[in-house]
Parts: structure tokens; sequence; C-alpha cells
């Protein structure tokens, strides 16, 4: 089974989050665990361990970690990316974010809706840049990529 089953966010020393930010991170952890693709790749010099997997998301200086095991806690592997690359896509959808957020308070729904277009749009890059960067280490979809980048973002709220 090539998917995610548990997911735990490293977040002990980050601040806390905003209402908001800690939404975002409930949604995207329930549709992660709901409908995910993740799996790792085969390489030729050695066997690859089978899903389904636990994820666990950190970052340990100044880069972002995932931490893969099997179900019964066995490990799968563990990988580092560098923060450099999602840098100004997650400041961009922070932006954006605040914009939609202070919209709904007052804004008419036609320009929710457009910022809220703006919004997804910075998504949708925001898990391209990660699917690069998973390449060679781990296979997911589209759906998934967003939902882990959400999740990339809660990390860096913080970091």
């Amino acid at each position: 089974m090539s998917k995610i089953t548990h997911i735990e966010i490293d977040d002990r020393n980050l601040p806390p989050p905003t209402p908001e930010i800690e939404q975002e991170r409930k949604v995207a952890m329930f549709d992660l665990l709901e409908d995910n693709h993740f799996a790792l790749p085969v390489r030729e010099d050695r066997s690859v361990a089978n899903g389904p997997y636990r994820l666990a998301l950190s970052i340990r200086e100044r880069r972002l970690v995932f931490d893969i095991t099997q179900e019964d806690e066995t490990p799968a592997g563990e990988f580092h990316l560098s923060l450099g690359p999602f840098r100004q896509v997650v400041k961009d959808y922070f932006q954006i974010c605040e914009s939609y957020f202070d919209a709904v308070k007052t804004l008419p729904p036609s320009q929710i809706e457009t910022i809220d277009m703006a919004r997804r749009g910075i998504h949708n890059e925001g898990a391209r840049v990660l699917r690069e960067r998973l390449e060679g280490k781990a296979e997911v979809d589209s759906d998934t990529a967003r939902r882990l980048f959400t999740l990339i973002c809660v990390l860096h709220f913080g970091g």
C-alpha cells in the first residue's frame, strides 16, 4: 500500500500557530490521511520498505526532514530537503492567506473568490516545487503534494 496512514508534525520549537493556521493544519492532515499516494521509489542499490507508512515532518538544522517508518515503526527512510526553494512560495502563500482571511470578514463573495483563486494558484506552485524536490526520494500525487505543502507551511510559520 503506497500511502501514509499516520503523520506527525514536530512543532515543539515553534511559536503557537494562529487559529487560522491551526485550522489549515487540521484540514490538511485530515484530508491527507483520508486520501493520499506516497511511495518510496525502487533503488538499484537496496530494497525498498513497503507501505503503508508513518511520516514525521520536522525542521532540523534549517532543513525539512521527512522521517518515514513502516506501520510497525521499522525505519523505512529519511531524507532532508533544503528549505531555500520553498522560502518565496511559502512567503507568498502566507501573504495571500492573510489577505484571504481578512477578506472573508469584510469583502463580498466575488472579491473573496478572486483572492481564493490566487491562493490556490500559489498553493499549486508550492506543490509543484515539493514534487520536484521529492523526485527520486518519494513519489506523491498532486493532491498529496498540495496537502504536504500546507504542512510544510505550518512548519515554516515558526521556522
